[in-house]
């Protein structure tokens, strides 16, 4: 609720700001030439222009084996070490400086919560009152210094949480590997009588509980793309060691525990597969994805270990990977700043282009120069010629774009208690922004990988191949959103009589890795702004995490070549499209491992959906985990999630809201309440192919 006098206050400073904003320095910085893609909104760059981002977690478990003091120490004595007539030494000197007073901002805040709860124990009674002079000595304590119980260490990681989001109004800030870090504290407790498995558990639901309460203030287009409010707050529990051993501990399985009992959409939880995962840690995984909030998603070491260690990164450290965000993995406490792009490229809109003079059918503007077009295009090489340079032209564009905000952003909001606590920029004496980290890799991100697929698929089958829809013809549909009886017939060969992506089968697979080839190709040859700066990287990979973006991108985008009327919504992540796959689980699965998984370290996000009733028997719960042990075993697929959920019960919630106020379904690489999403939304996930199993 806000009151009339804030609601004063901020009309009366709301014109100071209006071009002192990030925005406003980061649109300064964009070239005049790309200007046209910011304001069509052809990339989404709302995320990163109207509030901070972040997609890391720091180094928590040094936190707590220091606490903020131990790193205090440290910033001191750098500053004092400083030799000032080098000129480099000023800017360090100003960030040590920085990291000094955030610390001391951290300490009283904490302090504070101190003192409100030894104010409420005054006019307590026990045990209540025991209850809160002990939360007064923790909070007294964490996280400036070491934390030495559980308890002590939960809070910790809460006030750090908290505090690091207050400072960017980012996202996607993660816990990373909290069974690893926690699991000793935990293990002292539980050895020493002072804490139960029960007690450890409330502890857990409780931080839960205050994760969901995080959120910000985002833009209209941002929130389109962010359907349901998700800050993308993720925890990561299983994988294996250092040295290659199993990881599962009590913790990985209370933190499942209290993410049952809880049943929320935050934080995300992803578990993290391989081939020797503890047996019953996996079916307890099974079990809570069972309970329907689209929990725990699955990450396949088998895969995103090597394609780290493929780019540079240390064995040691590629093993301790996480999950940031939504699908994209990262190091904990030694990445560097945003590991995701936020261009979005739209792939079904681009092929539009190619096929329409380089003209952009949505806006009627110019986005790229003209390859041409398609009625003139006399073989199916032809239009592949085309996309290769327009895919090119534009991925460069999106670097363009993304280079200059973040720029804009290590200049303007520089995130001092987020690169203290990430490996090294105390070391280097730069923020993570301006290179302090140990690695530093960001992918790019793209929408519509299955429009792409079947779109191509129909115009080479039906076009160029059969004959029996001329290019004239296809493009008047296009144009008309297939209107008439005509436009109609033809919509229904584009849908029925063409391959589809998603069912096995190579002549649609193999179009959509050809296409996303030339993405690749170009993406390699760029640098992020941190490049030769000190961190290992400094390059883009791909990435296929869209959120809702497909819906928002989809209603930019007319009607496409695989039947899709216009500005209906795209398909996510690398799903196939809504109802195309046909043969079940397993061929969606071997259609998504034709993609060039061990490139796409940036993330192949996959969304399935189940129904209760399917998985109501052991035998078919078996059954989902040997198809998810299948596809990353054997098809070595990089990440899956579920929607256990009946189209039924969401029609219903559709209909009468206030009977499902607490259904949760998984929308993208992150969980929702069902009934804040748009109805727009709301259909696109309603229209998913519920899954055999």
């Amino acid at each position: 609720y806000i009151t009339e006098e804030t609601k004063r206050q901020l009309r009366e400073i709301a014109p100071f700001w209006e071009n002192n904003n990030l925005r406003a320095r980061g649109e300064a910085l964009i070239p005049e030439e790309m200007q046209v893609y910011m304001d069509t909104g052809f990339f989404g760059m709302e995320g990163k222009l109207n509030a901070g981002d972040a997609h890391l977690a720091v180094d928590y478990g040094n936190m707590l084996r220091t606490g903020l003091k131990g790193y205090e120490d440290r910033a001191r004595k750098l500053k004092a070490e400083l030799d000032l007539t080098e000129p480099s030494s000023i800017d360090k000197y100003q960030f040590y400086k920085a990291v000094l007073i955030v610390i001391d901002a951290v300490k009283g805040f904490a302090e504070r919560f101190a003192a409100l709860a030894r104010g409420k124990a005054a006019a307590a009674k026990d045990p209540r009152r025991a209850e809160l002079l002990e939360i007064a000595r923790i909070c007294g304590k964490v996280p400036y210094q070491p934390a030495e119980t559980f308890h002590e260490a939960v809070q910790a990681v809460w006030f750090i949480q908290l505090i690091l989001q207050i400072e960017s109004n980012g996202h996607s800030l993660s816990y990373g590997r909290f069974d690893q870090y926690v699991y000793p504290y935990l293990a002292a407790d539980l050895k020493q009588g002072r804490i139960t498995e029960e007690q450890a558990v409330e502890l857990l639901t409780n931080l839960w509980i205050k994760t969901l309460t995080i959120n910000k203030v985002r833009s209209q287009a941002h929130t389109f793309s962010s359907a349901g409010s998700p800050m993308y707050q993720n925890v990561t529990i299983g994988g294996q060691t250092a040295d290659g051993r199993d990881a599962v501990n009590e913790l990985s399985f209370l933190i499942l525990r209290s993410i049952g009992q809880t049943r929320l959409p935050q934080p995300n939880l992803t578990v993290r597969y391989h081939r020797n995962i503890n047996q019953a840690f996996m079916d307890e995984a099974i079990e809570v994805l069972k309970l329907g909030t689209g929990m725990p998603a699955f990450n396949n070491d088998e895969v995103i270990i090597p394609s780290f260690i493929e780019k540079g990164v240390r064995k040691e450290d590629a093993y301790c990977y996480s999950a940031i965000g939504c699908v994209e993995t990262a190091v904990p406490g030694k990445w560097g700043y945003r590991c995701t792009g936020m261009s979005y490229l739209n792939f079904p809109r681009i092929l539009l282009m190619v096929m329409n003079n380089g003209i952009d059918v949505t806006s009627g503007r110019r986005f790229i120069k003209d390859y041409g077009n398609f009625r003139d295009m006399e073989s199916f090489d032809d239009l592949m010629k085309a996309w290769d340079g327009a895919i090119r032209e534009l991925t460069r564009a999106s670097v363009i774009v993304e280079n200059a905000i973040d720029l804009a952003s290590e200049r303007e909001v520089p995130d001092i208690l987020c690169s203290c606590l990430t490996q090294d920029c105390l070391g280097r004496g730069r923020t993570i922004k301006e290179g302090g980290a140990v690695y530093d890799f960001i992918s790019g991100l793209q929408v519509g990988i299955a429009n792409m697929a079947d779109s191509l698929s129909a115009i080479k089958k039906l076009v160029y191949e059969e004959g029996k829809i001329s290019r004239d013809e296809l493009m008047q549909a296009l144009a008309s959103d297939f209107a008439g009886e005509e436009g109609e017939r033809i919509r229904q060969m584009l849908i029925h009589d063409a391959p589809k992506y998603g069912n096995d089968d190579d002549y649609a697979d193999q179009l959509v890795v050809d296409a996303y080839a030339s993405y690749l190709d170009e993406m390699k040859k760029y640098k992020n702004t941190r490049f030769g700066r000190g961190p290992v990287g400094g390059i883009r990979y791909g990435g296929t995490s869209s959120i809702s973006a497909n819906v928002g991108q989809g209603f930019g985008t007319m009607a496409t070549p695989d039947g899709r009327h216009a500005r209906e919504p795209l398909a996510e992540g690398c799903s196939p499209a809504h109802s195309m796959d046909q043969h079940g689980p397993t061929a969606v699965f071997k259609s998504v491992s034709k993609l060039p998984t061990h490139e796409i370290t940036g993330g192949v996000l996959l969304n399935q959906k189940v129904t209760p009733a399917m998985l109501s028997t052991r035998e078919n719960t078996k059954k989902l985990e040997f198809i998810v042990r299948t596809f990353f075993n054997r098809l070595e697929g990089y990440h899956v999630q579920y929607n256990v959920v009946d189209k039924a019960t969401l029609l219903d919630a559709q209909a009468h809201p206030e009977k499902h106020k607490d259904l949760i379904v998984r929308v993208a690489g992150y969980s929702a309440f069902f009934n804040v999403l748009s109805k727009a939304t709301q259909d696109d996930i309603i229209g998913r192919t519920e899954q055999t199993l």
